[in-house]
């Protein structure tokens, strides 16, 4: 337990780093990179919070966790009443602790950071989760009694995961349905061991069972059971679809069928969630990587971990080749430092024209043209243009396409009722989250698009507030 020091003390403390596993090192395993802080590192990063009347962190965090309260608990010695106070907002900590982009959200809302480094919040509630996990001894929130009302989860991804931990403590009867055999959605099969370790997500949703909740895996809603079924036979009196955007896009450039060429949804979901990475134990069909090269067309999160992957299964050349320059990569700082620590080679201002194959139709290599920036476009970013005559084929033996995703359509195609936009995600009221059919509300990246797990997990809490609303009234 750490005394609180005056305000003027605190500004002169630097931010404490994570310490990380050496590059070297861990480019040859799957193993977490990130290694956590100590207590003694969380209470000293926690001494640099300014304990604002107003913080301004917990505006900045899309799930409202009571950040100044935590750190103060941390400051305390109280880990185990830390943890319990962050899940009062935030039924996954331990994961949002390692892939929230904090740096954009409460840490960028930090009054601290106008002048010194932000507190580094993000750590700070990885601390806590793990020494919750370690102790044996996670903190849950009272349940409300049971109200009797029964509630479908469809999807168990942050968006799902999320509205299901604000219902149960609601007194709500709630099932989460997956479609896959094992549960988390994007949080399993598309972020990586060495980012974010099964057993940990594992772990949090096995605090959920404690909360009350019921999940199902290997239930394909639309076809194991429909919406309407649902709210018939099932008797549930509302339903929430989270079942992400999960489709992936492609380049649609000549030679994108040839062998070699993969989504990054594919590529990551057969390394992660079929374990390709362990060929030792799992006997799961990849396109071998090793001592060959890699190039994977993107600039997102799902970008690096796509070809921080490749290094791990052996790759000798790994690259990033991104149309836009590296101030416009969206992907978070600290993927990109990682990503370059561990040898990765990024070819900014190149575009993908076509893929190349030989007489077996296997990829051999990708015809590319050297870029420019010209004027912003409406994302902001500065808009990409072709250098005449820059064209030159890089020769490559893996292509992993990172450009984004789409929304998964079968729910809507066998729910007619149930409104979608142009681009098939579903139509629903951005405050409320209902949808065009009366009980069903819909939130995530199912309505929203890709984004963020924190994010996704920030809809699931507002939709659980107005499901309550709904099974508390009944007024639609």
């Amino acid at each position: 337990m750490r005394e609180a020091l005056p305000p003027k003390e605190r500004t002169k403390i630097p931010r404490q780093e994570m310490p990380e596993r050496d590059a070297c090192e861990r480019a040859h395993d799957f193993g977490e990179v990130n290694l956590g802080f100590n207590a003694a590192l969380a209470e000293h990063e926690s001494q640099r919070c300014l304990t604002c009347v107003d913080p301004k962190c917990t505006r900045g965090c899309p799930v409202g966790v009571k950040v100044r309260e935590v750190v103060e608990l941390v400051l305390a010695g109280e880990y185990l009443k830390a943890g319990a106070k962050l899940r009062e907002d935030n039924v996954l900590p331990a994961v949002t602790g390692r892939v929230c982009p904090q740096e954009t959200q409460c840490e960028g809302a930090c009054v601290l950071g106008k002048r010194f480094a932000p507190v580094a919040i993000g750590h700070i509630e990885r601390f806590v989760a793990d020494y919750e996990r370690a102790a044996g001894a996670a903190g849950l929130p009272e349940r409300a009694p049971a109200t009797g009302k029964k509630v479908a989860i469809v999807g168990s991804g942050p968006a799902g995961l999320s509205c299901a931990g604000d219902l149960i403590l609601r007194g709500h009867e709630v099932t989460v349905f997956e479609a896959l055999h094992e549960l988390g959605g994007v949080l399993v099969y598309g972020i990586p061991e060495f980012r974010l370790p099964k057993e940990i997500v594992r772990n949090e949703i096995d605090n959920m069972r404690r909360m009350g909740v019921n999940f199902e895996t290997n239930v394909v809603i639309g076809k194991t059971i429909t919406i309407d079924e649902l709210l018939t036979e099932e008797g549930c009196q509302a339903v929430f679809v989270a079942t992400g955007a999960g489709l992936p896009k492609f380049l649609n450039l000549p030679g994108e069928h040839l062998g070699g060429v993969y989504s990054a949804n594919e590529f990551l979901t057969r390394v992660n969630l079929m374990r390709a990475y362990d060929a030792e134990h799992y006997d799961s069909p990849i396109y071998d990587c090793r001592n060959r090269s890699v190039a994977v067309i993107g600039g997102g999160n799902t970008a690096m971990d796509a070809v921080r992957s490749a290094v791990r299964l052996g790759a000798a050349q790994a690259m990033i080749v991104y149309r836009r320059g590296e101030q416009e990569l969206p992907a978070r700082q600290e993927e990109v430092h990682h990503a370059k620590s561990e040898g990765v080679q990024f070819l900014t201002l190149h575009n993908p024209l076509e893929f190349l194959g030989d007489d077996r139709g296997m990829l051999t290599g990708m015809r590319l043209q050297k870029m420019e920036l010209g004027e912003p476009d409406e994302s902001g970013r500065r808009r990409p243009a072709p250098i005449v005559g820059s064209e030159f084929v890089l020769p490559i033996d893996v292509a992993v396409v990172a450009v984004g995703s789409a929304a998964n359509p079968l729910v809507q195609s066998t729910t007619p009722d149930l409104a979608t936009n142009p681009w098939g995600y579903i139509v629903a009221d951005p405050y409320s989250f209902r949808t065009s059919k009366q009980g069903v509300f819909a939130g995530g990246d199912i309505v929203s698009g890709a984004a963020t797990v924190i994010l996704a997990m920030g809809s699931g809490r507002k939709a659980a507030a107005s499901i309550h609303e709904y099974l508390t009234t009944n007024a639609w």
